[in-house]
C-alpha cells in the first residue's frame, strides 16, 4: 500500500514538474494578438569573467577586478525597445486587449494597475526618427514600469536585465572587449560617433553579436537594474551568482553599452556608465519628470524574461519603484 502511494506521488510531482517546462527557444512576443517586432533571444545560462583585465586599452577601474560570475538562462530583446512599442505603453490604447488570464500565464494583473509614463512637453525623439528607432530620454523608472506593462499585456515576466546578465548577453561567449575579435571591425557592428552622423539609427541595421543580439555595442546606451557602485567588483565569493546591487537610492545607476554618441572605447563590453541628475538639467517641468531625462538622448532599454518565472515577492524586487 505504501509502495503504491510512494509511485502515486512521484507520478503527480513528475507531472506538475514537466507542466512547469517551458519550451525554451527564440520566439516574437505578440501584444494583444499583434506583433510589434518583440523578438526575443533565448540564452542559456553559465558561467563567465566579468570586468576587464587591467591590461586591457581604455579600461576604467570600475570594471575591476574581473570577477567569475554565473547568471541563470533567460531570454532577452534581440533590439533595443523601439518607440512604436514604447508609444503603445504612453498611449495605453490598447490595454483594452489585455489577454485575459491563463493557466500558464507566469503573471496575472490588472493592466490599469501600472502607472504609465506622461507624455513630454518636447518631442522626445528630437527628429531622429520613430518608427523602428530606439526609444530613448526614459528614466529607469519608466524603463520598468514598462516592462510591468508587457508582464500584464502578456502574461510573460519581463523586466530590465541585470548587469552581469547584460555583459553575459554582449559577450556572447568571448572574453576580447568586443562580441568580435577585430577590433578595426566596429562599424560592422556598432553605431559610435564617427559613423552615426551624430544621431541614433533604426535597430538591427548592424551585424548581431555570436548570441544573435543587435546593437549591444552602440546605437543607445541600455539601461539595467543595478545601483551604480564603483568598487562593486571588489567582492570575496568564488562565484558569484546572478549578482545584483539592489537600487536603494535614486542616483548613481548603471547603463551599459555605449551609444552613437561615444568614442568607440565605450562601447566595450565591460564599460559602465552611472546615471546623473544633470540628465534632467533642460526638463522643463517643476517638479521635474520622474518619468523622462530630457538631457539624455544617448539612452535607451531592452527587455529580459527569466526562464525561471520569479515568486511574487521577487517580482516586486525587480521592478523597480
Amino acid at each position: 500500500m505504501r509502495t503504491n502511494i510512494t509511485i502515486t506521488v512521484f507520478l503527480l510531482l513528475s507531472i506538475f514538474i514537466f507542466s512547469q517546462e517551458k519550451d525554451f527557444k527564440d520566439y516574437n512576443q505578440k501584444i494583444a494578438g499583434d506583433d510589434y517586432g518583440l523578438e526575443m533571444i533565448s540564452i542559456n545560462g553559465g558561467v563567465f569573467k566579468m570586468g576587464s583585465p587591467n591590461y586591457e586599452r581604455n579600461r576604467m577601474a570600475n570594471e575591476g577586478p574581473v570577477n567569475t560570475v554565473k547568471v541563470d538562462s533567460f531570454w532577452i530583446g534581440k533590439f533595443e525597445i523601439t518607440w512604436d512599442l514604447y508609444h503603445l505603453f504612453m498611449s495605453r490604447e490598447i490595454d483594452k486587449n489585455q489577454v485575459s488570464g491563463e493557466e500558464n500565464s507566469e503573471i496575472n494583473m490588472k493592466v490599469d494597475a501600472v502607472s504609465s509614463a506622461t507624455t513630454p512637453y518636447v518631442e522626445m525623439s528630437f527628429g531622429m526618427g520613430t518608427d523602428g528607432y530606439p526609444a530613448i530620454s526614459m528614466t529607469q523608472l519608466a524603463a520598468s514600469k514598462f516592462c510591468e506593462w508587457l508582464s500584464a499585456m502578456t502574461g510573460n515576466y519581463y523586466r530590465l536585465p541585470t548587469e552581469a546578465e547584460w555583459e553575459y548577453a554582449c559577450r556572447a561567449g568571448s572574453d576580447s572587449p568586443y562580441s568580435f575579435e577585430d577590433e578595426n571591425q566596429i562599424s560592422e557592428y556598432a553605431w559610435y560617433v564617427e559613423n552615426s552622423d551624430g544621431k541614433y539609427h533604426k535597430v538591427g541595421q548592424k551585424k548581431p553579436n555570436p548570441w544573435g543580439l543587435h546593437d549591444m555595442h552602440g546605437n543607445v546606451s541600455e539601461w539595467t537594474l543595478d545601483q551604480y557602485n564603483p568598487t562593486t567588483y571588489q567582492r570575496t565569493d568564488s562565484i558569484n551568482l546572478n549578482p545584483l546591487v539592489s537600487a536603494t537610492k535614486l542616483y548613481p545607476r548603471v547603463a551599459r553599452g555605449g551609444s552613437f554618441m561615444d568614442r568607440s572605447y565605450r562601447l566595450r563590453s565591460s564599460a559602465r556608465l552611472a546615471s546623473n541628475k544633470r540628465w534632467k538639467k533642460q526638463d522643463p517641468q517643476i517638479p521635474r519628470s520622474i518619468w523622462w531625462h530630457t538631457d539624455a538622448q544617448f539612452l535607451g532599454f531592452r527587455v529580459l524574461r527569466p526562464y525561471k518565472t520569479p515568486s511574487l515577492e521577487e517580482q516586486k524586487k525587480y521592478w523597480i519603484k
